[in-house]
Order: C-alpha cells, then sequence, then structure tokens
C-alpha cells in the first residue's frame, strides 16, 4: 500500500502562498534542492486540486532543469469539478468521488502519492483521514495575508513528529504522522 504525504512549504504564519498567488517568497537553497530531488526518487504520483495544478503547469512547462523534468513526467492526477481537461503531459482529470479514487491510488504497487499545494484537496484528505504523512517546509517569513495551507479545520488531530530537516536558507522541513500511525 503506497503512502499519501501532504508535501508543501508555507511561511511561518501558516500561508501556502501570498494574497495573490505568488511563491516569490520560498527560501530555497542548494540543501533545499537537494532534498527536493532526493524526495522526487520516491514520489509514484501527484496529485493537485485545479489551481494548483493550472499554476504548477504554466510554471514547470517552460522551466528547464532536474525539477522541471520530473515535473512533466511524474503521474498527475488533477482533481476538478470545473477543469475542461487536464493537457499536461501525463495528468489524468477526476471530477468526483475523491476518497474513493484516493483510495484507489493508494492500493496500487509502486512510489508513494505526493500532494503539492492544493490546500482545499488537502482539506478534503485531512477530513477523510486519508494522509499518512505530513512534509511541511516551513519558510523564515511572515507574509501577513495570502491563503492559509490547513482549511476549514475544526477538530484536533493529534501529529507525531517522525524527522526533523534545518537549511541553511532558514527553511525547517518537519515530517509529521497522525499520531496512531507513528
Amino acid at each position: 500500500m503506497r503512502n499519501l504525504i501532504l508535501w508543501d512549504m508555507i511561511s511561518l504564519d501558516g500561508h501556502f502562498s501570498g494574497p495573490d498567488g505568488g511563491l516569490d517568497w520560498f527560501a530555497v537553497d542548494e540543501d533545499l534542492e537537494k532534498y527536493i530531488q532526493d524526495v522526487n526518487s520516491s514520489v509514484g504520483t501527484v496529485l493537485f486540486g485545479r489551481a494548483t495544478y493550472e499554476g504548477m503547469r504554466d510554471f514547470w512547462s517552460s522551466q528547464e532543469g532536474e525539477i522541471a523534468e520530473f515535473m512533466t513526467a511524474v503521474p498527475k492526477v488533477v482533481f476538478s469539478t470545473t477543469l475542461a481537461s487536464a493537457d499536461w503531459d501525463n495528468s489524468t482529470l477526476v471530477r468526483d468521488n475523491v476518497p474513493e479514487e484516493i483510495a484507489r491510488l493508494k492500493r496500487q504497487p509502486g512510489k508513494d502519492i505526493f500532494v503539492f499545494g492544493s490546500a482545499d484537496l488537502s482539506a478534503t484528505l485531512i477530513e477523510h483521514g486519508l494522509v499518512d504523512e505530513y512534509r511541511i517546509g516551513i519558510n523564515p517569513i511572515l507574509l501577513g495575508s495570502g491563503v492559509p495551507f490547513f482549511k476549514g479545520r475544526t477538530e484536533r488531530l493529534p501529529l507525531t513528529l517522525v524527522d526533523l530537516r534545518q537549511f541553511g536558507s532558514g527553511v525547517v522541513i518537519l515530517h509529521y504522522r497522525p499520531a496512531g500511525n507513528a
């Protein structure tokens, strides 16, 4: 069974994008880039909501390098009721039954399933208890406003820290599992 891992960069005040959707505040250095490339070797599928998919497609399809090649090549599943098609390489569009589709994907053999960004989709996955691990990269910045990563959460969810990485850029990556799964 594959693990579903939420992996996102957030500001210290919990935003995953600025008020205009911008990500220009990420504090990336060589060591963090290497960490991301190492993590990518364990990714078998990436899940996106519509808005994150469109942003990632528009950005990464115009970039070069190892991460851009990975983002183009990795199988992508897009959850959207409004998107007409998913035309980025290796993308599949799913319109409904998010929990059932995720359960099906997790049962397939292969590498782990990752969610990048996609706050609304992530909220649905958390609500249905489908997340096996949270990897949160906290950036050394307060944005003041923007899109919060953990949307609509009203109930507690105890987590257990399983790994911690610190980078020269000031980014700290925390790996958590739901307390019963640690």
